[in-house]
């Protein structure tokens, strides 16, 4: 017994041995850790909808933009790539197929039953491009037929914990 504690006490020495690794910050953030922000700037969060990540992949040239002509087409390969059959519709799950593929996820939106005009359980390209077509306009929201990353983004700051945040008030029934 004690000639195995010895060999566990061994084969752990060297972790126990070995320095922490520091991980660098950058000059200008005072010394804190990455990520965190410090009182010159704020916490700021990024977010993407999996679709408006979908559109930016569409940008054929790599400028930064998507025309109107990369997103048409973007979005024919799109639909292209899931039906191999090339019957010209996808079923529900051939559809959560898609949806998986290029916006990471089966449950994204557009759901198949908002895309489905007609209610025939088939999602056709022309009922996908219709419903896009509402998304593109959306997201242009200088309306000059350009979608920039900038419109396909949104950025929300963070509230930073103050000295009253968590403070609410008492819950009925407890003292």
């Amino acid at each position: 017994m004690r000639l195995l504690l010895v060999l566990a006490a061994l084969i752990a020495t060297p972790a126990f041995a070995q320095e922490r690794v520091r991980i660098p910050s950058p000059e200008g953030n005072g010394g804190a850790p990455i990520g965190t922000s410090t009182p010159q700037q704020p916490a700021f969060t990024v977010i993407v909808e999996p679709v408006a990540m979908m559109i930016a992949a569409f940008d054929a040239d790599g400028d930064g933009k998507v025309t109107r002509a990369e997103f048409d087409a973007g979005l024919k390969h799109s639909f292209d790539a899931v039906d191999t059959r090339h019957q010209g519709w996808l079923g529900y799950i051939a559809y959560s197929d898609w949806q998986e593929r290029w916006m990471g996820d089966r449950n994204t939106v557009p759901s198949p039953f908002e895309v489905d005009r007609d209610g025939d359980n088939k999602v056709t390209f022309a009922e996908l491009a219709e419903r896009f077509d509402l998304l593109f306009k959306r997201f242009d929201a200088d309306k000059n037929g350009v979608l920039e990353r900038k419109e396909l983004v949104t950025i929300r700051p963070q509230a930073t914990p103050g000295p009253d945040m968590g403070r609410g008030k008492k819950r009925r029934g407890r003292n």
